[in-house]
């Protein structure tokens, strides 16, 4: 048995980034809630700016859970798929009952401060394993999440 995958990785290192390629996509599992709650949940004088602002966040959020999903499938693996799964292995926590703008832009930064870590991390591992896809996905998504952190710091004040 060879120890080259498919796309020409190791697969000692195929499976340490489809681990953490899973914890990724638990924490993107769970943000996406977070931030279809906070969609359906905002009050508030700021409701129809936050919420249209949350749709759009939640929309590229799903997006990144497929294309995470499908990374993994691309190195030989199988992605979670069960929420308890999820629960069990993400940093970010189910944020519940958030209903004020401000408490539910501070939830995202957080969860996108979550994710920009993990991703440093995977980003880091995928270059020690000469994996230019996932470290050209995670350099991607850390650039435009950390705008996206920006925005919503300045939102905060």
């Amino acid at each position: 048995m060879s120890d080259i995958n498919a796309i020409g990785l190791h697969t000692s290192s195929a499976n340490q980034l489809a681990e953490k390629l899973n914890e990724l996509l638990a924490n993107y599992q769970i943000f996406y809630m977070n931030a279809r709650g906070y969609h359906w949940n905002v009050k508030g004088p700021h409701f129809f700016e936050l919420h249209t602002k949350f749709e759009e966040i939640y929309t590229d959020l799903l997006a990144k859970v497929d294309e995470v999903a499908e990374r993994i499938l691309t190195l030989g693996h199988e992605p979670l798929h069960a929420y308890s799964d999820y629960t069990k292995i993400s940093r970010i926590q189910e944020d519940t009952h958030v209903h004020e703008g401000t408490e539910c832009v501070r939830g995202l930064v957080q969860g996108y401060q979550a994710l920009l870590e993990l991703q440093r991390e995977l980003n880091s591992m995928a270059a020690d394993a000469d994996d230019e896809g996932t470290a050209s996905q995670m350099s991607d998504y850390i650039r435009e999440q950390e705008k996206t952190v920006w925005m919503l710091s300045a939102y905060l004040g």
